[in-house]
């Protein structure tokens, strides 16, 4: 996505957001649990007054969302404010060089990947608001895509099959549900929720890391007898490629990954390897739209599948239902389906689903925003930044 030259991009004003919000019930996970839900929003402004919103990946450790709001404030939004750059893709460009050893000396690369992200998010944004533009034509569809297929996440596995009902009446017609706690129960939760399926309705598992080799070669294949679209991250993301390649062997339902993948080279050496069917990078943990974009487009032209992985507010869902919808291909947009009060109200206004399908309209950039009055009661932390 490109912008023209008198329309470059240059912030003279950023302002960062945190949100919190308590929960009933904990996010379970097979690698820990989230007790509350939070949100790290970006909102950059240019010298011509032009906005866009991006947000950081931040829902897992607990205290993600603090650590990463002090890395932008003391760090990155000092080196990015006042800069001019082309594009999107060159400010992630510039960014992640600058940012380069800093990542080095701090031993956080995910955490400076994760901030620079949401920079490029609210760039692209911002451009395409400019442009008077939706996200998904500046990014280069030119016919307005259907709705998307969404499918209901984070489900937790106690009460799982009540959970899918629910989900279900809320208009998901695609659900995934967490597993690698106990395998009787899972097999249990699994075998319940494939019986009642419907027609046209889909079914994933996450086992979010969960298992090793030892562990993973009969779950796959006992999991493989249920009509799953996909196993996600079965086992850990950086295992060797001999194991994914074992796995992908012993299982006939693909399996899935991509989230915790950071870099160019990550992706292109497991588009072309071929043990992931599905591949899921996060536009707000690596890369942003910029990156993501051609990560999508090379694993759909190597018949991939194209997923994008997301879980948390409604401004990084608008960003992967808008990268989903640009390039095509037949993935679902990760929907989460869990308590969160910071889902909708950060991104107005929310689309409901509608037989199972999340719709993007014409408005500029990625056509929502926060109601700031709204969700005034659960920000926790705000901070302004000017040139």
């Amino acid at each position: 996505m490109q912008t023209p030259a008198q329309d470059a991009l240059a912030p003279t004003r950023i302002e960062v957001f945190h949100y919190q919000a308590a929960i009933r019930e904990p996010i379970v996970t097979s690698f820990g649990s989230i007790p509350a839900r939070n949100a790290l929003l970006i909102r950059i402004e240019d010298r011509d007054g032009a906005f866009g919103w991006g947000e950081v990946w931040a829902n897992f450790p607990p205290s993600g969302a603090e650590s990463k709001l002090r890395l932008l404030e003391t760090v990155i939004l000092p080196m990015a404010l006042g800069r001019s750059w082309t594009s999107p893709a060159a400010a992630w460009i510039d960014l992640t060089q600058r940012m380069r050893r800093n990542a080095i000396q701090s031993g956080e690369p995910g955490p400076f990947a994760a901030c620079i992200a949401g920079i490029d998010v609210a760039l692209s944004d911002l451009a395409a608001r400019k442009a008077g533009l939706p996200l998904w034509k500046a990014l280069g569809r030119l016919a307005k895509p259907d709705p998307v297929m969404a499918y209901a996440s984070n489900l937790n596995p106690k009460g799982a099959p009540e959970y899918v009902a629910m989900c279900r009446e809320r208009g998901y017609r695609a659900f995934k549900l967490k597993v690698a706690f106990d395998m009787k129960s899972d097999l249990a939760n699994v075998r319940e929720i494939a019986a009642r399926l419907r027609e046209g309705e889909r079914f994933m598992i996450d086992a979010n890391q969960g298992w090793d080799l030892a562990t993973a070669r009969p779950s796959v294949e006992a999991f493989s007898q249920f009509p799953l679209d996909w196993i996600e991250e079965p086992i850990p993301a950086d295992d060797p490629p001999e194991h994914w390649a074992e796995l992908a062997m012993l299982s006939s339902v693909p399996l899935a990954g991509g989230e915790n993948l950071i870099g160019f080279q990550a992706f292109d050496a497991a588009i072309a390897a071929g043990h992931l069917g599905v591949i899921q990078p996060d536009i707000c943990k690596w890369g942003g739209i910029s990156c993501c974009v051609a990560v999508a487009r090379r694993a759909i032209a190597a018949g991939r599948r194209y997923c994008p992985h997301w879980l948390n507010s409604g401004i990084g869902l608008h960003a992967a239902a808008h990268v989903l919808a640009a390039v095509g291909g037949d993935g679902l947009l990760e929907h989460d389906a869990m308590e969160n009060p910071l889902q909708a109200v950060l991104a107005e206004p929310f689309p409901p689903l509608v037989n199972g399908r999340f719709a993007l309209t014409d408005a500029p950039g990625l056509g929502v925003a926060p109601n700031l009055p709204d969700a005034k009661s659960f920000l926790f932390h705000q901070s302004e930044h000017r040139k």
